[in-house]
């Protein structure tokens, strides 16, 4: 009996699943052509704390009041790196990088110069400042779909969190799994640097996985977001 239960259980929560991950899922291309003509391609952000929060900033119904949230669940529908280098100290705001990359090999500066990353100088350990790090920036852009959303979020893991989503994506096809094949959940943990500065680390792990029909449902959606990802104007800030 106590097998019978278990199994209604995890029925009934593959079926909530399916309402709450891909039953919403949109035609990018046909949604944007009608309502985005002529406008900037970008969708919402999900944000990490600066010297060691714990909480995201994740969007709400209120666009000038987000929520702030200890953890969340997500599926990862495509993830790229990207790169970003400033010569003046970064300050905040929506300031253009100096030189950026969309896939952490060709990087394009102010003014139109392409660049190869792999022999830039900024890209070399120690030409940080004060000589530690990298003054080119190297992040992962993740476009994550939340229960109950159209359209996926942006969600920038900084340098400090590279070391732990290489580890989770290669734990994930370990398991003859790919991301978009499992909800993830997202939380985070206080560290701190060489230079003794705290910061927050994104922790993933998986929450559950997605059922056969759940995951065929979010494959459209996640081929779209890569078509669509080079074209999304979203600038990335320098903060870590």
């Amino acid at each position: 009996m106590e097998n019978k239960n278990k199994a209604v259980a995890v029925a009934a929560k593959e079926e909530k699943a399916l309402v709450e991950y891909g039953a919403e899922s949109a035609n990018l291309a046909q949604m944007l052509a009608e309502e985005m003509d002529g406008l900037s391609l970008t969708f919402d952000r999900i944000k990490i704390p600066a010297g060691g929060g714990l909480a995201y900033e994740v969007p709400s119904d209120d666009v000038n009041n987000p929520d702030t949230v200890k953890e969340f669940k997500a599926v990862i529908l495509y993830h790229h790196p990207v790169h970003t280098y400033y010569k003046e100290k970064y300050t905040g705001g929506n300031t253009p990088p100096d030189c950026g990359s969309m896939d952490g090999k060709t990087g394009i500066d102010a003014d139109g110069v392409v660049n190869a990353c792999k022999e830039c100088e900024f890209g070399e350990f120690g030409s940080g400042d004060n000589g530690v790090g990298k003054a080119c920036k190297q992040k992962r852009r993740l476009y994550i779909l939340r229960a109950g959303e159209a359209l996926p979020n942006i969600l920038s893991l900084p340098t400090g969190s590279l070391g732990g989503f290489s580890k989770y994506i290669m734990r994930l096809l370990s398991k003859g799994k790919k991301p978009g094949m499992v909800v993830t959940k997202f939380a985070l943990k206080k560290e701190q640097n060489s230079g003794g500065i705290n910061y927050s680390q994104a922790v993933l792990s998986v929450d559950r996985h997605l059922s056969d029909d759940e995951a065929a449902g979010l494959l459209s959606l996640s081929e779209q977001m890569k078509a669509f990802a080079g074209k999304v104007e979203t600038v990335e800030s320098a903060e870590e």
